[in-house]
């Protein structure tokens, strides 16, 4: 009974760090596009390829390069100002939101 209650804690903990630690759940904003919140650092899981998420990685810690860098995917009416838009929605110094408009 006790080798089944440490699997037990073992998978829910596992399960706990696959969440993504932190991280909120995915939704769909006003334009259709997935987004979610995340400790900054991760990434979203809609960016589980990995040449995907090194292009959030990329945006994320480039952000000054990404953001003088006119989207050319005609989202502007979208209300998208460059393409750092394309990938991160909103951030704060703790925390990302980033949109699946550039993984889709």
């Amino acid at each position: 009974m006790g080798g089944l209650l440490a699997a037990g804690l073992a998978l829910g903990a596992g399960a706990w760090w696959l969440r993504g630690d932190g991280a909120g759940s995915v939704t769909i904003d006003s334009i259709g596009d997935r987004v979610q919140t995340v400790p900054r650092g991760r990434w979203p899981v809609f960016a589980a390829k990995p040449e995907v998420a090194e292009l959030y990685r990329f945006v994320a810690t480039e952000g000054d390069w990404a953001a003088s860098v006119p989207c050319t995917c005609g989202c502007a009416d979208l209300g998208h100002t460059s393409n750092r838009s394309c990938y991160i929605k909103a951030e704060t110094a703790e925390r990302v939101t980033f949109t699946s408009h550039a993984a889709t």
